[in-house]
């Protein structure tokens, strides 16, 4: 009892230091910040409802899904543009332009999806959630793009999963993916789900650990906020997957990872909720 008391009062201290550091790094007045939130989910709307219903259509009407592909690159970039942010990457050095990576990172904002997506320098596929995958438009454009989702809890399904990720990889296509599966807060890491990893093994292809930072001070968990800026994405060195063949290697592949990217990240240990 005492036990889980104290880790319930950590767990609320971490919180409250947290949303400290986030209302003290607050760019500018909270209205102005709720307002440009608003804005920036408007013209996300307005995008996707005006470019994907006409690329969707003739992409259907033509047999040409590859079509899709350009399109909603440009609406990412569009997008960020009109929210007036920017992506400054870093590490592109350490990746071979003839391989194909499975690039996983830490997720702290829901803008955290357009770096991977547009600026790695490659043709890229995402690992989502699988709720998104049944959103109206949304989820069915995300099918023409490579967005795929991998339910541990559903065998058969994630072997489909596997599979149609295994040929991508094959073809080049990397992906990308938000290991801890749902917005940490500012200065929290929460423990990497294992499906990208399952993916990255199975396949045989590197991972590219990756440090996405201050996209919580522009669009933070539960802030209803929004600020221009720049994110930094700082992709490092990757890791080979090669060697892991048993439960035990894939549980220090995944901690090797992890660590890599709190220490970029200056995280000292890892948070529950």
């Amino acid at each position: 009892m005492h036990s889980d008391s104290t880790s319930q009062e950590l767990t609320e201290q971490t919180m409250a230091e947290n949303d400290a550091a986030q209302s003290s790094t607050r760019p500018g007045p909270r209205i102005i910040g709720r307002l440009l939130f608003c804005w920036s989910w408007l013209v996300a709307a307005l995008l996707l409802l005006i470019i994907a219903p006409p690329v969707l259509l003739v992409a259907l009407i033509a047999n040409r899904r590859d079509w899709v592909y350009p399109w909603a690159d440009w609406g990412a970039r569009a997008w960020f543009w009109l929210s007036g942010v920017k992506v400054k990457v870093t590490g592109q050095e350490f990746l071979d332009p003839k391989r194909a990576y499975v690039f996983i990172a830490n997720h702290r904002s829901y803008l955290d999806a357009k770096p991977l997506f547009c600026d790695t320098g490659r043709r890229m596929g995402l690992v989502a959630k699988k709720e998104l995958l049944k959103a109206p438009i949304l989820g069915y454009g995300m099918g023409f793009v490579n967005v795929i989702s991998i339910d541990r809890s559903n065998r058969d399904r994630a072997r489909e999963s596997l599979r149609i990720a295994a040929e991508l990889l094959r073809a080049g296509i990397s992906f990308g993916v938000c290991a801890e599966g749902t917005r940490a807060r500012p200065g929290e890491m929460l423990p990497f789900k294992k499906g990208a990893f399952h993916m990255a093994v199975e396949t045989g292809v590197p991972i590219v650990p990756v440090a996405l930072k201050n996209s919580d001070v522009l669009m933070g968990r539960g802030t209803g906020e929004a600020w221009p800026g720049t994110i930094e994405m700082v992709m490092l060195p990757p890791v080979e997957t090669s060697w892991v063949s048993n439960d035990e290697d894939l549980h220090r592949l995944v901690g090797q990872v992890q660590k890599t990217i709190m220490k970029e990240l200056g995280v000292e240990r890892l948070s529950k909720r």
